[in-house]
């Protein structure tokens, strides 16, 4: 099967790097665990993988749809056999697995996990996810919960501060959460170029690399989907779910998500980590996808029973 028969309606992050650091795949169960819009789980396929891809946007069906499509006109036979997707969120992904028609004892040759919001979720204003394209302010990743509007009209002071102290790593997170109960005593906040206006109104002047409401916006998103949380539940997952000898890369892209993913591969009994640094995007892979330029890839690989302490 060549790459040129199911070609990748996008560019994925970091690609070639993370079909180096999953090792040869041929014929082998891989698990994509935030499958996005597939391009990563194409490259994989075009491989010669078997891959379980895992997303719990309801957006992502659509994309998994169109890559049974091209399988189909390909001319592949006996597509499930080679791909199959999940809805769910990775934290699951024993069960997912399991509803994949994967047994538990067998386990995978490799797990790919990359994280953060995806360029799609981003580029539809719809999701809310976007300080730069007004729409609802929502930021559910699945639809489902309370969304970063229940959080800014409802939450007090002092949680909103914390939260984007600790999630977004803001320094003005009290005068920015401030601004926020302020501003909703008018009315409710509802729409991502509201939060986006008033954020930028509030922050102190002067010369700023990032827009005002990057830090706050990444807050919420972390705090709505539990994203941290998800993640250390996600890894352990993943590694359960590796046979001996497997591969685990992650994609992180921010500190926050870094830390945990350095900590779970450096620390984990059954793990040894693969990259002693966090490999980073070239110049050229960041001009081929802009979303690069953040990302940290690690990796690491499960020891057998007899290498385990």
């Amino acid at each position: 099967m060549s790459s040129a028969t199911i070609a990748t309606p996008h560019v994925p992050v970091m690609l070639e790097r993370c079909l180096e650091a999953l090792g040869p795949l041929q014929d082998s169960w891989v698990v994509d665990a935030t499958f996005g819009a597939g391009g990563h789980t194409r490259a994989l396929l075009a491989r010669g993988a078997r891959v379980v891809a895992i997303d719990q946007d309801p957006g992502a069906s659509q994309h998994a749809e169109a890559l049974r499509r091209d399988l189909a006109t390909a001319g592949v036979s006996r597509a499930e056999e080679r791909f199959r997707f999940v809805q769910g969120n990775f934290a699951e992904l024993a069960d997912h697995l399991e509803s994949a028609g994967l047994p538990r004892a067998s386990g995978v040759r490799a797990a790919l996990l990359d994280l953060g919001v995806s360029s799609m979720q981003i580029d539809e204003g719809e999701r809310g996810f976007a300080f730069r394209h007004d729409g609802p302010l929502d930021m559910r990743m699945s639809g489902d919960g309370p969304s970063a509007a229940d959080v800014v009209n409802s939450w007090s002071h002092e949680e909103l501060a914390a939260a984007l102290h600790r999630y977004g790593e803001e320094r003005h997170s009290r005068r920015l959460a401030r601004a926020i109960v302020s501003a909703r005593e008018e009315g409710p906040i509802t729409t991502t170029g509201q939060l986006a206006a008033l954020l930028q109104r509030a922050y102190p002047p002067g010369k700023r690399r990032d827009h005002p409401a990057r830090r706050t916006f990444q807050a919420l998103r972390i705090v709505v989907n539990d994203e941290l949380g998800t993640l250390t539940r996600g890894l352990q997952a993943a590694v359960e779910a590796l046979e001996p000898d497997g591969r685990l890369v992650v994609l992180a892209y921010h500190s926050l998500e870094d830390r945990i993913v350095k900590r779970t591969l450096r620390e984990h009994p059954d793990l040894e980590a693969l990259t002693k640094r966090p490999q980073q995007a070239s110049q050229s892979e960041i001009e081929a996808n802009p979303r690069a330029r953040s990302a940290k890839l690690r990796a690491a690989r499960k020891l057998t029973s007899e290498a385990t302490p």
